[in-house]
């Protein structure tokens, strides 16, 4: 599923910019930067700059699409952080956070010393993002975890273990299911609701729409191994038979307008009404709080 270098925050004459799906990581990291830069920032992430780098930079200066488009990451950000404060306030437990790349949330939110948090991702990116983050402090306790989570055994022993350990969870997946086929992100589903204490999980989502707008637009700068691949016609609702079902959807377009983040002429488009849901084949995107559903997992 994801194929593993050693990352480096040098840039590159020759090649792709992207060159795995760890890359994709220091791109998205500079959006973070730049909103945590800004005087009316909604979110301050002060490690972004050092953990995407001079690579960071170039490759987010190369995709034309995601800088158009950069307010969406900062929704996402945002709408994620406020799901996470909430569920944590209501007393989970636990963080499970799969492919969790240059995530800096242990370190950069008001967190309960009490709290777990658990990273999960290629060895990689861990042994990068530990060396940059190496002489700062997590601000609740924090294990990371080096695999790859398209190893179903080993996921399976993880997820089991780390179920035992909590009593209340949140997993949190973002920027992880879009690069999966339906049947891995079907086979993913039921191997988190397989697991009782895991109680919500954050995921993030587009429409098909809006998948191939982005294939288009970045798919000659994707290597093999970051096709973008997963929209579901049927929205969140794709995870009602694999045991979740979704208990908050928040769009990109609609937050971002309320955050004052969208360009002329979208913030025109975000004053109008729209669906919580997917529509045909318009662009939508959204990140849903997931719960569980009532049936098990088929």
């Amino acid at each position: 599923m994801l194929g593993d270098e050693r990352m480096s925050e040098s840039t590159t004459s020759s090649g792709p910019l992207i060159r795995n799906i760890s890359d994709t990581a220091l791109w998205v990291a500079i959006y973070r930067a730049r909103e945590s830069e800004r005087a009316d920032a909604h979110f301050r992430d002060p490690f972004a700059r050092r953990l995407a780098g001079a690579r960071g930079e170039e490759i987010a200066r190369s995709m034309k699409f995601g800088e158009k488009h950069s307010w969406s990451f900062v929704a996402r950000t945002v709408i994620a952080d406020s799901y996470i404060q909430a569920e944590v306030a209501g007393g989970v437990d636990m963080v499970v956070n799969l492919a969790a790349g240059l995530d800096a949330r242990p370190y950069r939110m008001g967190l309960p010393v009490s709290l777990r948090w658990v990273e999960v991702d290629l060895p990689g990116i861990l042994e990068y993002k530990e060396e940059i983050l190496r002489d700062e402090q997590p601000k609740c306790a924090l294990e990371r975890v080096r695999l790859d989570l398209s190893d179903a055994a080993q996921r399976h022993k993880l997820f089991a273990r780390l179920g035992a350990e909590a009593k209340r969870a949140l997993v949190v997946s973002e920027g992880l299911i879009v690069y999966l086929t339906p049947d891995e992100v079907g086979a993913l589903a039921r191997d988190l609701a397989a697991i009782p204490s895991f109680e919500k999980w954050i995921i993030d989502m587009a429409s098909p729409g809006l998948l191939r707008m982005m294939q288009k637009e970045m798919g000659d700068r994707l290597p093999a191994g970051t096709e973008l691949k997963f929209a579901p016609e049927q929205g969140p609702e794709f995870f009602l038979p694999h045991g979740w079902r979704p208990r908050e959807v928040r769009t990109l377009l609609k937050t971002a307008s309320r955050l004052r983040r969208l360009p002329f002429p979208l913030n025109i488009f975000g004053l109008l009404p729209e669906s919580p849901r997917p529509r045909g084949q318009q662009p939508w995107s959204a990140v849903c709080l997931m719960g569980r559903a009532q049936k098990s997992p088929a």
